[in-house]
């Protein structure tokens, strides 16, 4: 286990397209440091709670086309923190694999699934109607929270089930996805000292 545990499990990347540019580093034997500046304050802090509630360092520097909405950045960070994930999990020796969070914020409460199983698929489910349309902070549109896990869940390899169980406000009801989402990602990608090699009978995920 000596050899599993010295292995750096980090990752930078970078993406710059006409639409955002995006600089991020990520630990995830971390303790939940972040340092996130997206220029979309709401995702500042979803991404500040996914970092410390999954124990991931996380460094964010984004800038891009807010001028005429959130979602190109939004997404284009998505997307890096996902093929940074996955780099950073290497051949995921060791891993427990399986993480499950059921998270209360308020009146809101949310049950994320995970498994780092390297075959992408999302089931999202249960944010009430009407939620899509709602600006949270006047500039993060509802409907980007589905597809900030889309673009994760499809660049780290992951296999996430989303249900949000009860809620009224729309930004607890975030923010409890995040958080569900960020505790059952720290329990799967742990190291787990009875875990030989890949926890997988196919010898890779």
């Amino acid at each position: 286990m000596i050899g599993v545990m010295s292995v750096s499990r980090t990752a930078t990347r970078t993406r710059s397209t006409s639409e955002s540019t995006v600089e991020l580093e990520l630990n995830l034997d971390g303790t939940g440091e972040s340092h996130i500046d997206t220029s979309v304050p709401f995702f500042d802090h979803m991404l500040t709670a996914f970092a410390k509630h999954s124990l991931t360092d996380l460094t964010v520097r984004a800038s891009g086309d807010t001028n005429i909405d959130a979602h190109h950045t939004v997404e284009d960070i998505s997307i890096v923190l996902g093929q940074a994930i996955r780099e950073a999990l290497g051949d995921k020796s060791g891993i427990s694999r399986y993480g499950d969070a059921l998270v209360p914020l308020d009146e809101a409460l949310a049950q994320a699934v995970v498994d780092i199983s390297g075959r992408p698929y999302l089931v999202h489910s249960g944010e009430p109607a009407g939620f899509e349309h709602h600006l949270i902070g006047g500039h993060f549109t509802g409907s980007l929270v589905r597809h900030v896990f889309e673009a994760i869940t499809f660049g780290a390899g992951l296999t996430v089930h989303m249900r949000v169980l009860g809620g009224r406000d729309p930004h607890h009801i975030a923010e409890a996805e995040f958080k569900a989402f960020a505790r059952a990602f720290r329990q799967a990608k742990a190291l787990d000292p009875d875990v030989v090699g890949i926890p997988s009978t196919k010898g890779a995920l």
